[in-house]
């Protein structure tokens, strides 16, 4: 999404007479080459769900190779794409750059400013918005919001954002820059060292001009923690132009159940979330508070204070760690609540208003973008997708629709629709009409419905994949090659090729 002025770069000014070279001069240097981008509000009602590209150019080294030093490849364009065909509109870069900077002169390293901007062009590809942050980096910004640090804090912001924008000047509104990550804040005294550090870096971005004079910016709310954001930001930084700034929270409440690892003097660990997800035999691992109410409690102070007045919120982070050493019924239970967490707040951040970002490093194959967890990528599309959305959208007809992409390796998306309640049946077979797997067998609500399936465990070639959907009262109607038989019914039967 970047605007070059071919012209003016090619130029050469040779000389010219009389009018000619009037109008010319007119043209080049009073015709504005960058007209204002939209609004906030108009950005975030485009922006559904996003993903944060976790654990890689936010790690605090100065190596190029920085971005692979907490286990993750580095980023490729293939992943990026598969995050959105995926269903993911929108991706937030956490970003170091403290790390890449010459501590005196404070320049950053250019070919670090490529490589993100490398990154950032595999996300506008897929015409994505963006988020370019500025993250935690050994916390010299989130952990010195005191008045004896303000002056070299607000120093470091200015000239990092004057270059981090600067590059980005001519992208379009499909990349938003975002000032800090969790500036860690706890009274009234940090909260003003903190705007300090939104204005500069709004001040920063907007003297490059360009699209930066129009450009969306984020700040963050102290802490990015819900409830001191509607104690302490009592009041906005002041920018140039109006409507043109977001605010950022993150959630990970209950801590309990999001990302704590050992029992604590203050708590346990807790294992499952939900109302329908308490564990009946495991009683001590359930939570003892932070469940829906409290988020549908947090949620609306938020759009009491920001979106109700027109400033959207961004949902940076949200996530609940995976707790693998469990086993049997507990691993079941805790599998189906981070599931219901992910969908509950990717739902509820809908309902409120903002536009939710999940933290979750092992959605996909971070070398070629193969899902890798469907309950939790299914769960945050679902989320994503309100009930509202869905009753106003509710298709027609019957549709299956061809597998996308086509030959693919190993996972690949397949999406159908129905225009009523029915018992669906989604199945694979084999040349030979041999069925090699159920992907879809349930009673299934009206509307467009997908599923990511894995073949990794099949070999190459032909497969078909056959969808079957009948009222429920005609269930008992199937013959066992899956055919329907009565009428008010639908089948259809598609080719997929498997290309390893």
């Amino acid at each position: 999404m970047k605007i070059e002025n071919c012209l003016l770069k090619s130029m050469k000014f040779v000389p010219l007479k009389g009018i000619l070279a009037f109008v010319l001069v007119e043209f080049f240097f009073h015709t504005p080459l960058f007209s204002q981008l939209p609004t906030a509000q108009q950005i975030a009602s485009q922006m559904k769900v996003g993903w944060n590209i976790v654990n890689t150019l936010e790690v605090p080294n100065s190596s190029l190779d920085a971005e692979t030093l907490w286990g993750n490849p580095k980023v490729n364009s293939t992943l990026i794409t598969a995050v959105n065909h995926a269903g993911f509109n929108t991706i937030r870069i956490p970003c170091a750059w403290d790390s890449h900077a010459n501590q005196t002169t404070l320049k950053i390293d250019p070919n670090w400013l490529q490589r993100v901007n490398e990154v950032v062009d595999y996300c506008c590809a897929n015409n994505m918005y963006v988020i370019l942050n500025c993250h935690w980096d050994d916390g010299w910004l989130e952990n010195n919001v005191t008045e004896a640090m303000k002056d070299k804090v607000n120093k470091k912001q200015k000239a990092y954002w004057t270059q981090i924008a600067d590059c980005f000047k001519d992208y379009d509104e499909h990349l938003l820059f975002a000032g800090a990550n969790e500036p860690n804040v706890e009274n009234a005294s940090q909260m003003a060292v903190l705007m300090s550090y939104h204005q500069t870096f709004i001040d920063a971005v907007r003297s490059t001009g360009g699209n930066n004079s129009s450009r969306v910016l984020i700040i963050q709310g102290p802490s990015t923690d819900i409830q001191k954001t509607n104690t302490y930001m009592t009041a906005m930084p002041v920018d140039s132009i109006s409507d043109r700034l977001m605010v950022e929270i993150h959630y990970y409440t209950p801590w309990n159940f999001c990302g704590m690892t050992n029992d604590e003097s203050w708590g346990k660990m807790f294992y499952f979330w939900g109302k329908d997800n308490h564990s009946t035999t495991n009683t001590s691992r359930n939570p003892t508070w932070g469940e829906e109410s409290t988020v549908e409690s947090y949620f609306q102070m938020m759009k009491t204070k920001f979106v109700d007045m027109g400033i959207p919120i961004i949902l940076g982070e949200y996530g609940a760690t995976k707790r693998s050493l469990l086993t049997g019924s507990d691993l079941t239970l805790h599998t189906a609540s981070r599931e219901y967490f992910f969908q509950y707040i990717t739902n509820a951040a809908r309902r409120y208003g903002m536009i939710p970002y999940c933290w979750e490093n092992d959605i996909f194959n971070r070398n070629n973008g193969a899902v890798i967890d469907h309950g939790i990528l299914n769960a945050l599309i679902r989320g994503a997708t309100s009930v509202t959305e869905r009753q106003e959208s509710l298709p027609a007809q019957f549709s299956l629709k061809q597998n996308y992409p086509n030959p693919f390796n190993p996972t690949t998306l397949i999406s159908f629709s129905i225009p009523s309640q029915l018992v669906v049946s989604l199945k694979v077979y084999d040349v030979f009409g041999r069925e090699v797997e159920t992907l879809w067998n349930e009673l299934t609500s009206a509307g467009f419905h997908e599923i990511h399936w894995n073949a990794a465990g099949l070999s190459s070639g032909v497969y078909f994949y056959r969808l079957s959907a009948m009222p429920s009262a005609q269930r008992d109607h199937v013959l066992t090659n899956g055919l329907i038989v009565q009428s008010g019914s639908f089948s259809e039967t598609r080719k997929l090729v498997l290309l390893k």
